[in-house]
């Protein structure tokens, strides 16, 4: 059985990207294919590494019966190597990424926008940092519709 590698990235890796690997945790568990996976999330800086997501972040995951135990890391030439997939939220995420492939000799890791498999066109996760309880909820749904496009695309 070959397993696929997923990472997702954002900057600080305690917002957006937790509730996406949560979220696709979930939705490749509940599909009966999680072990076809393996399943991460990182951050383009090492600011954050070792926290735990943002608070608000994890209240929305309980809303939707969804825990996690992710603590941020920064993500590593091994990444490129290893990944298969790695998406990102936004432009500087994407360009900060390429930037990095492009020092790693053998990076096989296809390096998109997680933003590019939502339905409703919505490219850019934006950053609910500075924002209200309902920005993450409305990063919970568009990782949601790119999370479900995504797996059923790679199934």
């Amino acid at each position: 059985v070959r397993h696929f590698r997923r990472v997702v990235i954002c900057v600080w890796n305690i917002c957006r990207s937790p509730i996406a690997e949560a979220v696709f945790r979930k939705m490749a568990t509940d599909a009966g294919v999680v072990d076809k996976w393996v399943i991460d999330s990182g951050a383009t800086t090492d600011w954050n590494t070792g926290s735990s997501p943002d608070a608000r972040g994890l209240a929305c995951l309980r809303t939707h019966g969804i825990e996690t135990k992710h603590r941020a890391r920064q993500v590593t030439k091994e990444d490129f190597m290893s990944f298969d997939y790695i998406l990102c939220m936004d432009e500087s995420n994407l360009s900060d990424l390429k930037k990095k492939a492009n020092s790693v000799k053998n990076s096989k890791a296809k390096i998109e926008l997680l933003g590019s498999y939502d339905p409703e066109k919505q490219l850019i996760i934006k950053d609910p940092y500075y924002g209200h309880e309902e920005d993450f909820e409305n990063v919970y749904e568009q990782c949601v519709r790119c999370c479900k496009v995504f797996l059923e695309n790679n199934s």
